[in-house]
């Protein structure tokens, strides 16, 4: 490639100079600049329900309002004895998620990687499997390489990237698009619920195509996806301030803790990500059940614990965590629904209530509140909110 005053000009491997058409981007000024908003990071939070709609309309039939994607998706991943999931960052997360979805609901057995890590394993992959790819860039290096090693392993592969004919699409057999817009700011908001947003529609639609689960169960989980917008907009409505107000508190912290159960183990780690990355408080997100072998030892007044737990089949057991929290001091913060805080509130330092969701979805939904804590504890220690220190938005080196 050579970039001159007057253009670029594009040449192959052998010197000769190729023409590219020129494509005009749909995108504008909205969509790449501040707005009435103090920080990048902010306004694309805020832009969830829009996006997240933008998503599922993409995959939502406009004549049946059925979830329906690509046939030849829902064929290669119905068909498959199992699925790879590889990422990295909090792109691994939504695969942490998806994993809980594809075998929960659709009834595929899953693997999940960091793609740092998969292909030096030299995992041993099933014939007729599918390794599916999430990024947000669709330029990771390490998440390339492991897409590369599957291609070698006869694996069909299936990318969920943001960006349109990035190098990851270019190397796929499958494609779908999260309609997130550009995400300006370094962590990652907006592009993370559009993920879980697409992994939840392919769910339901091999879950569909398997039979794996009765149609009124189908239904409901359909149901509650295409309500998502509006209940991810009644949350930022209604945890914003509250979480403000607690974030000067949360600031003066060396170190916090996260916990969650079940989908909300993935949605804890994602949280103290958030938390690392743009306050630069060290954070770390545990499976509720196993702070009792090690990590207790960690709590005392001086340590928050942010707790995930809607009030579903796991709660009573989150709850006795929380119970053992506050036993040694532990300052917890609860993020639940009106059922929920009614149980363990009263011996929570703070709370904030979440709309009631359907369990299907509340991996979405409980992401928010731990996405603007992160940000407004950050603004209260005034750090750089939309780059921060050491990171990078596409990370192209191993």
């Amino acid at each position: 490639m050579r970039v001159t005053r007057e253009g670029v000009s594009v040449y192959d491997r052998a010197g000769r100079e190729l023409q590219r058409p020129i494509r005009i981007t749909a995108q504008s000024g909205n969509t790449t600049g501040k707005g009435e908003y103090r920080h990048f990071m902010l306004k694309e939070i805020y832009e969830q329900p829009s996006v997240i709609g933008d998503t599922l309309n993409s995959f939502i039939n406009p004549a049946t309002r059925a979830i329906t994607l690509p046939p030849e998706i829902v064929a290669a991943v119905s068909a498959a004895p199992r699925l790879t999931l590889v990422a990295c960052g909090t792109a691994f997360y939504a695969c942490m998620v998806a994993k809980y979805w594809f075998e929960q609901v659709a009834r595929i057995p899953c693997e999940i990687d960091v793609a740092s890590e998969f292909r030096y394993r030299e995992a041993p992959l099933p014939q007729g499997g599918v390794a599916v790819f999430v990024s947000q860039s669709g330029e990771t290096l390490d998440t390339l390489e492991a897409l590369r090693y599957c291609k070698r392993q006869k694996q069909t592969i299936l990318s969920i990237v943001n960006t349109i004919e990035s190098t990851i699409e270019r190397e796929s057999d499958l494609v779908l698009h999260t309609l997130a817009g550009p995400e300006i700011g370094v962590a990652s908001t907006k592009a993370f619920t559009t993920q879980l947003t697409t992994l939840a529609c392919l769910a339901l639609a091999v879950a569909a195509q398997k039979k794996a689960q009765d149609e009124a169960v189908l239904g409901q989980m359909a149901e509650a996806l295409r309500h998502l917008p509006a209940l991810v907009n009644s949350a930022l409505k209604t945890v914003t301030g509250p979480v403000e107000k607690l974030a000067a508190e949360i600031a003066q912290a060396r170190d916090v803790l996260y916990l969650g159960r079940g989908l909300m183990y993935p949605v804890a780690l994602e949280g103290a990500l958030k938390l690392k990355e743009v306050s630069y408080i060290h954070a770390e997100g545990y499976a509720a059940g196993e702070m009792k072998h090690g990590p207790i030892a960690l709590i005392d007044e001086s340590v928050p614990v942010v707790v995930m737990a809607p009030a579903d089949s796991l709660f009573e057991k989150t709850a006795s965590n929380v119970q053992e929290t506050i036993a040694r001091g532990g300052q917890v913060l609860l993020f639940s629904d009106a059922e929920g805080m009614k149980k363990i509130t009263a011996k929570c330092r703070w709370s904030v209530a979440l709309p009631q969701a359907h369990p299907f979805v509340t991996p979405v939904l409980y992401v928010i509140p731990a996405q603007l804590l992160a940000y407004h504890v950050a603004v209260s220690k005034g750090t750089d909110v939309d780059q921060p220190r050491n990171l990078a938005k596409s990370v192209t080196v191993e």
